[in-house]
């Protein structure tokens, strides 16, 4: 076995070729589109932004699609579509970002959280219907980094207690669920399109849906020139239209709306190559003790989208009880800059969840309008407190160049070779790691 490089070894990655890690890709096509709305000065305008929702939606295969300046924001008009109010509960999972659920604490909402399946690192089922009530008023399912949530058994269980599903698509825009795509199971889906995330448009967020009064609802949270009489059809709406009705301006911003344009004709195109690259990746490790992809088998119509966030899950006890810090520590000095242990911290265990008097209301706002004190039930989320320990960062591939995916799964091959020589005893440089 080679000498690992954390021990003065050489170092495994030696092709640095910037296009397998760059992300977004922006060509002259992009400019142009972002130089014809400040040519024209239309950057607070509509008619970019309404070809953009048009062609978003023949995309989703949807009826609607409506834009908004972040995510977040179309999140909040999916809660309140839905009919997210004072005094609801929403079930969202504890790993998620916090623009997954935090919105519904300003709608006067309780949130409600849930563990997540160690394998799928989404929302568990289970804990769903353990955590329903008669306050429920929706489930929010978070297609977890890139992996596709169970919406089989999710959909089962909210049409059982006639509860409304929202989709967070954020991680996973275009991905597939045996053969149907993510965001088009519930009642309604937003997604974020930061620049970080598999379809960047720069900044802003998308929601769609099949049913006009979700749709419309959302309108009225924060797109105030379309909320008016030529537009909204929903007899509770009608008498209120010309102001956004909980006081928020969320219109996506024409820059966006243009670059996400140009992103949509490319993207399925690019995700493709992405996962061509990525399962590669994974294909290289297949049978590496301590080391699991997080991945869905395709041959089910099944993706993961544009692999976005990409990690890998880290079983401890198959590499002689090595730390995931120890463990990514060797990986990274082998030319692997970015991995790193863990994901988004469990929400549950943040101060905001737990102490934080936001408005004032003389108890935590999770609380302000619960007749009981929910955060009881905190106690049984050990997979999501857990699951930090237990996944790390893998390469985010863009480009399918087999040799140098090889060259980044070469890391994690000296690591199996340590687990062999430690077992054989041949070599204890594990003993060296720890």
């Amino acid at each position: 076995m080679s000498e690992l490089a954390l021990f003065g070894g050489e170092k495994a990655v030696k092709t640095q070729n910037p296009d397998m890690i760059k992300w977004p890709i922006y060509t002259s096509e992009e400019e142009e589109a972002v130089l014809d709305v400040l040519r024209k000065a239309s950057m607070s305008g509509l008619d970019v932004t309404r070809q953009f929702e048009r062609e978003f939606a023949e995309w989703m295969g949807m009826e609607y699609a409506l834009a908004f300046n972040n995510g977040t924001a179309s999140l909040l008009g999916a809660m309140y579509g839905v009919g997210v109010r004072k005094g609801d509960e929403i079930i969202c999972p504890s790993i998620t970002y916090w623009a997954s659920c935090t919105q519904a604490m300003s709608l006067g909402a309780t949130v409600v959280f849930a563990n997540i399946d160690k394998k799928t690192l989404c929302i568990d089922p289970d804990d769903i219907e353990r955590k329903i009530t008669k306050k429920t008023k929706a489930i929010m399912v978070v297609h977890y980094l890139s992996h596709p949530a169970d919406m089989d058994r999710i959909m089962e269980i909210a049409a059982k207690y006639n509860v409304k599903v929202i989709e967070d698509v954020s991680h996973a825009q275009g991905g597939m669920y045996k053969g149907k795509k993510l965001g088009t199971f519930g009642d309604v889906a937003a997604m974020s399109l930061m620049t970080g995330k598999s379809f960047a448009i720069g900044e802003g967020g998308m929601l769609v849906t099949n049913n006009r009064e979700i749709y419309e609802h959302a309108i009225a949270t924060g797109t105030y020139e379309r909320f008016n009489d030529s537009e909204i059809t929903c007899e509770d709406l009608r008498p209120f239209t010309g102001l956004p009705l909980i006081g928020n301006k969320h219109r996506m911003h024409q820059m966006s709306s243009a670059v996400g344009r140009v992103q949509l004709k490319y993207y399925d195109e690019r995700c493709a190559e992405i996962r061509k690259a990525m399962n590669y990746f994974w294909d290289l490790l297949d049978g590496v003790p301590g080391l699991r992809a997080h991945r869905v088998d395709e041959t089910t119509g099944s993706t993961m989208a544009g692999f976005y966030a990409a990690h890998g899950i880290y079983v401890a006890e198959e590499l002689g009880g090595l730390s995931i810090t120890r463990f990514c520590e060797a990986v990274r000095a082998e030319g692997v800059d970015c991995c790193y242990p863990g994901c988004n911290a469990a929400l549950h265990t943040h101060a905001l969840f737990q102490i934080a008097d936001v408005y004032g209301d003389g108890k935590p706002i999770r609380i302000a309008n619960s007749d009981e004190d929910i955060r009881k039930y905190d106690d049984n989320l050990a997979s999501a407190e857990e699951i930090g320990a237990m996944i790390y960062w893998i390469p985010w591939l863009k480009k399918f160049i087999p040799s140098e995916i090889e060259e980044y799964a070469i890391p994690v091959y000296y690591m199996n070779a340590v687990k062999k020589a430690y077992e054989t005893g041949e070599k204890v440089e594990i003993e060296y790691l720890k």
